[in-house]
């Protein structure tokens, strides 16, 4: 019994797991294929390209900044009310 409660609790989280493996091999393989790209379009060949795609693939991808963060960088320095209408023209913006 307790073998059998033990196979069906392994069962669940590992079909719990595999979309989420799935998902990150599909990332993965996006990545690469972007990389390849990017190597071919540069025309890069051999150990250039094989270069090229090792630091593409270990490049981290640029954070984006979110709107609320460029609005409030545009009112530094500003007094209270003066940045609080410029917050709310930029985040309208």
């Amino acid at each position: 019994m307790n073998n059998l409660l033990a196979l069906v609790v392994f069962s669940v989280v590992a079909a719990m797991a595999m979309p989420a493996a799935a998902a990150e091999k599909n990332k993965q393989n996006t990545k690469m294929s972007e990389c390849q790209t990017q190597a071919g379009d540069k025309k890069l060949e051999g150990k250039d390209r094989q270069k090229f795609v090792n630091e593409c693939l270990k490049a981290k991808p640029v954070k984006a900044t979110s709107k609320m963060a460029e609005c409030n960088a545009k009112t530094k320095g500003m007094s209270k009310d003066e940045a609080s209408k410029a917050r709310s023209d930029c985040m309208k913006g």
